[in-house]
């Protein structure tokens, strides 16, 4: 990922983590947590950590006996997660700064990709890289569009939404060349659908989980 990336959002560190611990998020992320089955003593690796919102609840599943690592290439947002480590006094949890397309690790009992492959440049190839990593299951927490009835009419301020937050040079052409239209969902929509396209082909044993009345939804799998 590049540099414009890293810039954008360690700018809005602080404004990131708000949103990312806002009420009713939580729900979300245990769910991540819960779709990856993991087991007291397992290895998890968070592809885009960012603040360490996600940390609490992996930590929670692996135990004291497991191991969490965090990825994120943004060095800001890896110093309020190494905060949020440092807090609650967990000496088996890790952040690093490195890049989700290059993960730093070999293998993994599972991996948690959250909201960072609508950011990559092929999130096809990132996937199936960590579908290779691991040992148990990948999950994708992500937002997009929404098909729900309801949630539907608000797809328009969830484009400008995606918009407003992308950076300038980050993500596909149609997000760059549009920032609060329908080609600002429709970028994003894109690379998730290929990277959800991409788990389904790797994986058995499928899930699928939505919430924010479709907007965020966590699909999982366990690798072939």
């Amino acid at each position: 990922m590049s540099d414009p990336i890293q810039s954008f959002y360690g700018r809005y560190a602080d404004l990131y983590d708000a949103i990312a611990t806002a009420p009713g998020v939580a729900r979300w992320r245990r769910t991540a947590a819960d779709a990856l089955d993991l087991s007291p003593g397992d290895t998890v690796v968070e592809m885009g950590c960012g603040t360490g919102a996600n940390l609490p609840f992996l930590r929670e599943r692996v135990g004291s006996r497991g191991t969490v690592l965090g990825v994120d290439l943004t060095r800001p947002l890896l110093e309020r997660a190494q905060e949020r480590v440092d807090r609650a006094g967990w000496e088996n949890v890790a952040v690093v700064q490195a890049d989700a397309t290059r993960p730093p690790v070999a293998c993994a009992d599972a991996v948690l990709g959250s909201f960072v492959v609508g950011m990559l440049p092929d999130p096809a190839e990132a996937v199936r890289d960590w579908c290779a990593l691991a040992d148990g299951r990948v999950a994708l927490l992500d937002g997009t569009s929404s098909d729900h009835p309801v949630g539907a009419l608000a797809n328009p301020l969830f484009g400008a939404f995606v918009g407003g937050g992308a950076p300038a040079d980050g993500l596909s052409a149609s997000v760059r060349q549009a920032l609060q239209t329908r080609a600002a969902r429709e970028g994003l929509d894109e690379r998730v659908g290929t990277a959800r396209a991409t788990l389904a082909s790797e994986c058995v044993d499928r899930r699928y989980d939505e919430h924010a009345l479709g907007f965020v939804s966590v699909v999982s799998g366990r690798p072939r």
